[in-house]
């Protein structure tokens, strides 16, 4: 499968499973699937949902900081790529 990286983690809540990322490149969906690798992270998972402020969004662009609900933990500098042909 094809990976593309799309965004890098700035912070992450363990209490509540939340990695908040920049998106780096393109676009990101709910829906999408996605492989996050850092140097002790690496899983992959469907994005679920996405926040800004506390209010739900279905996209994120090159640029935009978003909160995304992970279901592993994650670190600073991890990526997260978008797996494509799965």
């Amino acid at each position: 499968m094809e990976e593309r990286e799309v965004a890098v983690v700035i912070h992450y809540w363990g209490k509540i499973g939340v990695a908040g990322i920049e998106v780096t490149n393109g676009e990101l969906k709910v829906g999408d699937k996605i492989h996050i690798k850092g140097a002790t992270s690496d899983f992959t998972q469907t994005v679920e949902s996405m926040q800004v402020e506390s209010k739900l969004v279905e996209k994120a662009v090159k640029g935009d900081r978003v909160g995304l609900k992970v279901t592993g933990p994650s670190h600073e500098h991890d990526k997260i790529y978008v797996v494509i042909g799965s």
